[in-house]
């Protein structure tokens, strides 16, 4: 009998991520999620993406790191996240320099030591933020180095690719409970509503005719 294949899952919590952990395993992969504790503002989406690993009961381990060196907002308490009305698409100060390929060195790591086959990602490139390293050429470059390595592990990121009303419809395929997931850069107790992540996931559930059900959570 054939053993299971074994990926990494880089896991945050939050809506894509979480897409994708549904993904990896709806392809029957036995997936270890590394989930990361980088000195970010609040621990919500931390604590959201434990919670979803025990209830899949899916393996899981806390990566704790520090970025004294980052001057990012989402790294600074002291620093106000910032209510743009409209998203430009340029870089903004919610990026973490480095952040990915931090997070893939990590998961790279892993992957070597409990001989994965792939390293699964959530970075999107269509409705994203600006981020450098959620693009296309971000994630090839990442497997060229492997490859270049003669390592063979490859790094997936299935939703580079889709817009966020693609990636809900997706993850409602996968059953995907969204209810559980946390998105807002904000750690109150329900999503602020007007930071650039919350207006990409609510646009994402208006252009996918989907009710975003944490929402309803916050309602009741």
């Amino acid at each position: 009998m054939n053993k299971q294949k074994k990926a990494i899952v880089l896991f945050s919590g939050g809506l894509d991520s979480t897409t994708v952990l549904y993904y990896a395993l709806s392809k029957k992969y036995n997936c270890l999620c590394l989930i990361f504790d980088y000195g970010q503002r609040h621990n919500k989406e931390i604590a959201s993406a434990i919670k979803t690993a025990k209830r899949l009961k899916v393996n899981y381990s806390v990566v704790r790191l520090m970025l004294p060196w980052s001057k990012d907002v989402l790294t600074n308490k002291n620093k106000k996240v910032p209510s743009h009305k409209k998203i430009s698409g340029t870089i903004p100060p919610t990026y973490v320099p480095g952040r990915n390929t931090l997070f893939l060195s990590f998961g790279l790591s892993c992957a070597e030591s409990i001989n994965a086959e792939k390293i699964f990602i959530g970075a999107n490139a269509l409705d994203f933020s600006g981020y450098p390293d959620c693009k296309p050429q971000f994630i090839n470059a990442y497997n060229d180095l492997l490859k270049s390595l003669g390592l063979k592990i490859k790094v997936e990121a299935p939703l580079v690719r889709m817009t966020k009303a693609q990636i809900i419809k997706l993850g409602t395929k996968l059953k995907t409970p969204y209810q559980h997931t946390w998105s807002c850069y904000n750690g109150s107790k329900n999503p602020c509503g007007v930071c650039d992540s919350c207006k990409l996931r609510a646009k994402g559930f208006h252009e996918a005719g989907i009710k975003d059900p944490i929402l309803k959570n916050s309602e009741e």
